[in-house]
């Protein structure tokens, strides 16, 4: 039986602190659903397919993680019903700072309640990771700083792009 679980997020853009993530539950499972969340909830800088386009490229391209062990998916429903739908009981969370933990703690409840199957895994990024939010990141690009201990080549090319239009 496969170990298969849910990453979800809204990767808006994606950073280290994610692949950080990413890249230790690989060494847990044995595969990875990224699952993209196109929430009402939120105001994003890119829209759904773009940052589909841009999750991948950044951890096929950039990062030549194994296809054969990651899929990235868009999705607009329950984390558990994605669950469900690729027969996954493990979801992964990852933790920046205990701030995260208030909020990821009533999360993994919540998903709980909805399906007891499922069980939560919290990852922490490495300490130099921690401080990377999807936030800060384009805060830095909208202002023209240096990404590069931020995010991968080709997802800093994609903020460059949409950020000069803007301007």
């Amino acid at each position: 039986m496969k170990n298969i679980a849910i990453y979800p997020g809204t990767f808006d853009p994606i950073t280290n602190g994610h692949i950080d993530v990413i890249k230790k539950a690989l060494k847990l499972v044995d595969k990875i659903i990224v699952g993209i969340s196109d929430g009402n909830e939120k105001n994003f800088l890119f829209p759904i397919d773009e940052r589909l386009k841009i999750v991948s490229k950044a951890l096929y391209g950039d990062l030549k993680l194994p296809k054969n062990k990651i899929q990235v998916i868009k999705f607009n429903s329950l984390t558990t019903e994605l669950c469900k739908k690729y027969k996954s009981n493990l979801i992964l969370r990852g933790l920046r700072a205990v701030s995260d933990f208030e909020y990821e703690f009533q999360l993994a409840g919540m998903n709980r309640k909805l399906n007891t199957k499922v069980e939560t895994i919290f990852l922490m990024s490495d300490v130099e990771n921690q401080i990377i939010s999807s936030r800060f990141v384009k805060e830095i690009a909208l202002h023209k700083g240096d990404l590069r201990k931020f995010t991968t080549k080709s997802t800093i090319m994609s903020l460059k792009e949409v950020y000069a239009q803007k301007n």
